[in-house]
């Protein structure tokens, strides 16, 4: 049985997609919707499963990382009275990779990527780790999401645990965190390396955790990495319209006439949609898989296409150059803007034979989902609640976000209202600068300007150990990444962060062999 998702709460999330279910309205019903994937995979790789499944083992044999089970509670928790349920553990997942590990004898740290709301099927993606393991003589650690992948608690599928209002309960971050910290000391108490110091990364939500977890377990975690990670993205700390106020910038920079079309685009798709036969002209002119039902389902494919590509215009690629090079390279006297957009999402999506609403999607609805597109769901209604929406100050239609439509739809699909402030009472966030000046240390929040989950980071430094490391440059987690084009900006950008990195791990020996004396 597959779970409503409301169409206005997955949309807020965006992050890597497979390009077969990407763009819904936000005013349109839908039964599923895709939403993101964790890992850094190819577009083109994401479809082949048999691919996939042989990547994940080649990876494993090559970097020689072994996967292991952890029996964690259900609810870590000391209260005196808890349902019968959160008595039981159930298997967590985590990897090792031991090549590099000095033992806990040669001052060798252990790093621990905290994975997020996807499967943790290939581990050794995250590149920031291995290209800096030997230097470290690192343990390497990879720790999976509850409620993700393999690690679902009672025994239970992905569905039948969300199903369940009692079991979802315990799919939470707070819960996660701890889970990781289970996790990490048990590692340490298997290799006699109580003293060995942790350092956690991760991106995107994962850099959240990272953040939060430095703070709430100081005595688990020396240090963190938070890459591209939008902790100020609650509770209105800034603008709701700051992700879609950076799409815009990005668009702009890439060209000015490539902005002014598409800003342009909108009135005009509005016009051509209510004239007779409207929709059937621009299915027409878009190449669209099936017919559109109304023009507000091309401006949704439209406005997350922009999104996607600013969040991810990285190299070899640079999508947001791709859109605009196809828009301004249009010789489109006859049809005007509307064939100029056309061409950018035939230049976005090259290879494909349809557009806007593949039938797999849109029309057929895909028996498996993604555990992302439901998971996140699930964690934006109950406690993630990231209120983006578009004023007028962007590039976009304005379609601001609305708390009290919100709280009805997710009341309405898991029976339990949002918790706006949460995320700010349980681990801070207005006046950041002062709190973690008097109460934090070492957090490296990293991120690169053209990011549109930048508007929502911490931009400078706030003491000198929780430090702002950021590029004009950079795109969502590229830090994290490695790719053999990297540019030397990028190159630069990491030598910094392992410096810092390096610069705790030092102060933490010296002061471990002052207290001994």
């Amino acid at each position: 049985m597959l779970m409503k998702v409301p169409c206005s709460i997955v949309l807020l999330r965006l992050e890597f997609f497979d390009g077969r279910c990407l763009y819904m309205p936000r005013k349109v019903p839908c039964s599923i919707v895709l939403l993101s994937l964790e890992f850094f995979i190819n577009i083109l790789l994401v479809h082949t499963t048999h691919y996939d499944s042989f990547l994940a083992l080649f990876d494993r044999l090559l970097h020689f990382v072994h996967d292991f089970d952890f029996w964690t509670p259900t609810l870590h928790s000391n209260a005196e009275s808890t349902p019968p349920e959160s008595y039981t553990t159930f298997k967590q997942r985590y990897f090792i990779n031991s090549n590099y590990w000095g033992g806990a004898n040669s001052s060798a740290p252990i790093f621990v990527y905290l994975s997020a709301e996807s499967p943790l099927d290939s581990p050794t993606v995250i590149g920031f780790l291995t290209d800096n393991a030997a230097q470290f003589k690192a343990l390497l650690v990879y720790i999976e999401h509850r409620y993700y992948g393999e690690s679902i608690p009672l025994g239970m599928s992905f569905e039948e645990a969300l199903e369940d209002a009692n079991v979802r309960g315990y799919f939470s971050s707070a819960q996660a965190l701890a889970d990781y910290a289970a996790i990490i000391m048990s590692v340490k108490e298997e290799r006699n390396a109580s003293k060995s110091p942790v350092i956690v990364v991760g991106g995107s939500y994962g850099g959240m955790l990272a953040s939060w977890f430095r703070l709430k377990y100081p005595h688990v975690a020396l240090g963190a990495l938070a890459a591209s990670a939008p902790v100020l993205y609650f509770d209105n700390s800034i603008p709701q319209d700051a992700y879609f106020s950076v799409v815009t910038k990005d668009f702009k920079e890439a060209s000015e006439t490539c902005y002014q079309t598409i800003a342009n685009s909108w009135s005009e798709i509005d016009r051509v949609a209510q004239e007779p036969n409207g929709t059937s002209y621009l299915s027409k002119t878009f190449q669209t898989c099936g017919p559109l039902g109304d023009g507000d389902q091309l401006k949704g494919y439209l406005k997350y296409m922009y999104a996607v590509a600013a969040q991810y215009n990285r190299p070899p690629t640079y999508p947001v150059t791709m859109i605009c090079n196809g828009i301004d390279g249009t010789n489109a006297t006859e049809n005007g803007i509307i064939s100029k957009i056309a061409v950018g999402v035939v230049a976005y999506n090259r290879g494909a034979t349809c557009y806007v609403n593949p039938p797999t999607c849109c029309v057929n609805p895909p028996v498996n989902v993604s555990q992302t597109a439901l998971g996140w769901a699930w964690q934006t209604c109950s406690e993630m609640v990231i209120p983006i929406g578009i004023t007028n100050n962007s590039m976009f239609q304005p379609d601001p976000f609305i708390l009290s439509s919100f709280l009805g739809e997710c009341n309405c699909s898991y029976g339990v209202e949002p918790r706006p402030h949460w995320i700010t009472t349980y681990y801070g966030g207005h006046d950041i600068e002062l709190i973690l000046r008097r109460f934090g240390s070492n957090i490296i929040f990293s991120n690169g300007l053209q990011d549109p989950w930048s508007s929502a980071g911490v931009l400078k430094n706030i003491s000198d150990s929780v430090v702002a490391v950021y590029t004009k440059k950079e795109k969502n987690r590229t830090t994290l990444m490695h790719n053999q084009t990297d540019p030397d900006w990028l190159i630069k950008q990491r030598k910094t962060e392992v410096e810092i990195i390096e610069w705790w791990i030092s102060q933490y020996y010296y002061d471990l062999h002052a207290f001994k004396q």
